[in-house]
């Protein structure tokens, strides 16, 4: 009997049993969080405004899902380059991905998903912010593992407005993945960090 499940029930044991993905614990494995450009005081302005815009409308009412989207993750792939070419933007883009019994499939629709030539740069998993950032972790890792092209690296972004965490997915014998920490939009340092991961990734694959 096939088992059907929403994406936003899956968990990380489900994941780890049912499709093999295992967690990296190598530093090396996942250098592209850190290893990052500096940004440019423009840029940095430009983070402050998208920084203080969100601390003014969430201290009225927690920000929805939506809101997350418009006020903080559209100027950051804005920033970022992610709306100019190679890359295009999709949302709400359909996935299934099954085990290889094929017996357990799991369902949903991926937030945003920034692509260049079918190759899936970075899939983007927006939650409100009432919500602790790593509730997307599952959900984003299932859709990562329905990328089209498995030789290359994935990455993701969970976001919930105040705080952002990074993932890359890679295959091998099994799918591997690892995560940056939290980082903080209350922490200049951190929030010029995400931009900063985002330019990388995106330099990243202009040039590969």
């Amino acid at each position: 009997m096939v088992q059907t499940i929403p994406d936003r029930d899956i968990s990380l044991y489900e994941l780890e049993e049912k499709f093999g993905l295992q967690l990296a614990t190598d530093t090396n494995f996942f250098p592209e969080w850190t290893e990052i450009p500096t940004l440019t005081d423009a840029q940095k302005q430009a983070m402050a405004r998208v920084k203080s815009n969100y601390l003014n409308l969430n201290k009225h009412r927690l920000m929805s899902e939506e809101g997350v989207k418009m006020v903080v993750l559209s100027p950051l792939l804005d920033l970022a380059g992610f709306y100019q070419l190679p890359f295009e933007i999709e949302t709400e883009t359909s996935v299934e991905i099954s085990a290889e019994d094929e017996n357990f499939i799991v369902k949903g629709n991926i937030d945003v998903l920034v692509i260049q030539k079918r190759f899936w740069v970075l899939v983007i998993e927006s939650k409100s912010s009432k919500f602790d950032v790593m509730t997307a972790l599952p959900q984003a890792l299932a859709y990562m593992l329905d990328r089209p092209n498995p030789a290359q690296p994935t990455f993701g972004l969970l976001i919930n407005g105040r705080e952002f965490v990074f993932v890359k997915l890679i295959q091998q014998e099994h799918p591997w993945y690892a995560r940056s920490y939290a980082l903080s939009i209350e922490r200049d340092s951190e929030l010029h960090q995400v931009l900063s991961v985002l330019k990388r990734l995106g330099e990243l694959i202009r040039n590969s």
